[in-house]
C-alpha cells in the first residue's frame, strides 16, 4: 500500500521561496520516475516537474528556471524547490509517480500572496 506525504507548503510573498517535500512509503521507489503535480484554483490538475531514476528532470514551462526537483533515494523522498514564486504558483502541490498511483496524498498547499 503506497502512501505519500507532503510537506513544507505555506504562505510566502510574491519573489520567495519554499521548499516541498514528499515523503513515499510502500511502492517501489527508487526506479520510478517521481513527480510534482498540482492544482490550482479553477484549473486543472497540472504536470510541474518529473525526476527520473537517473536523476534527469524536465519542468512545465512556466516553471522552468525557478523550480527545481530533486530526490534522495535513501530516503523514498522527492522534493521540490521554489524560487521566485508569483501567484500563478497558488495551488495544492501533490507527489506521485510517473505514470501515477492510484493512491494520492493530502497535498500541501502553496499560497503566494501579498
Amino acid at each position: 500500500q503506497v502512501q505519500l506525504v507532503e510537506s513544507g507548503g505555506g504562505l510566502v510573498q510574491p519573489g520567495g521561496s519554499l521548499r516541498l517535500s514528499c515523503v513515499v512509503s510502500g511502492g517501489i521507489f527508487s526506479i520510478n520516475a517521481m513527480a510534482w503535480y498540482r492544482l490550482g484554483p479553477g484549473k486543472q490538475r497540472e504536470l510541474v516537474a518529473v525526476i527520473n531514476s537517473g536523476g534527469g528532470s524536465n519542468y512545465v514551462d512556466s516553471v522552468k528556471g525557478r523550480f527545481t526537483i530533486s530526490r534522495d533515494n535513501a530516503k523514498r523522498t522527492v522534493y521540490l524547490q521554489m524560487n521566485s514564486l508569483n501567484p500563478e504558483d497558488t495551488a495544492v502541490y501533490y507527489c506521485n509517480k510517473l505514470p501515477t498511483w492510484s493512491t494520492w496524498g493530502q497535498g500541501t498547499r502553496v499560497t503566494v500572496s501579498s
